[in-house]
């Protein structure tokens, strides 16, 4: 009978230890998805790249989301201009610059309601296109971390430029180059977007706006 019951308190606590371990498993993808490119002052371009204009623009574009307690919203942002130098299909350096006048909500595409999440986003109290009407990212440093391009670069948002490192690849084809990133985390409040921030504003509760917006590139050159 002791060892029946040794048995189910065996059984018992394997699945309390294999539950606690998917727990565990969610929490740590929750907090890695979350977790934001760290941040440094900007840093010296070595390589200038502006004189090329080989960006194909029509086809070259950032995408973005932004999160807060009753949902999320989506879109995307046009590249005005840009750069990208390869040699023998090894990265050195680029340059993009993003027009902010562009913002498109797409997960309300169509609506009233994209409408105003975009002419919100352009506002003085967001993005405040009307004095900082473009946005910039310059590649300062490319260095490969276990086969994966680690991608350096000074990030300008309006009137603010740091260095963030992100994840990317990059790829040729029929002459056409692909520079793609990974979905990388800024903090928005490290670029003075203050609107719904809490570590700008006192006392928002569950009315607030997470800090952190996703973001990604992909930028081809002209064929």
């Amino acid at each position: 009978m002791g060892n029946k019951n040794k048995f189910k308190l065996n059984k018992n606590m394997k699945k309390i230890i294999l539950s606690l371990v998917v727990i565990a498993s969610v929490l740590t993808a929750c907090k890695e998805g979350k977790e934001k490119v760290a941040v440094k002052e900007a840093v010296k371009v070595e390589v200038n790249v502006v004189a090329l204009n080989n960006v194909d623009t029509e086809i070259s574009v950032l995408t973005w989301k932004g999160n807060k307690p009753t949902g999320s919203h989506n879109g995307t942002v046009a590249i005005k201009s840009g750069d990208l130098l390869v040699e023998d299909g090894v990265l050195k350096g680029g340059e993009f610059v993003i027009d902010m006048s562009t913002i498109t909500n797409v997960d309300m595409a169509g609506t009233d309601g994209a409408g105003n999440i975009e002419g919100h986003l352009k506002a003085a109290d967001f993005f405040d296109i009307a004095v900082y009407p473009t946005s910039k990212f310059v590649i300062t440093k490319v260095e490969k971390v276990e086969g994966k391009l680690a991608v350096t670069g000074n990030l300008q948002i309006k009137d603010v430029t740091k260095s963030i490192t992100i994840p990317a690849m990059i790829s040729t084809e029929n002459g056409v180059t692909t520079f793609k990133s990974a979905v990388f985390n800024v903090d928005r409040a490290d670029f003075n977007v203050k609107y719904g921030s809490k570590r700008w504003i006192e006392g928002l509760k569950d009315k607030f706006i997470n800090d952190l917006m996703e973001i990604s590139f992909e930028v081809k050159t002209k064929a």
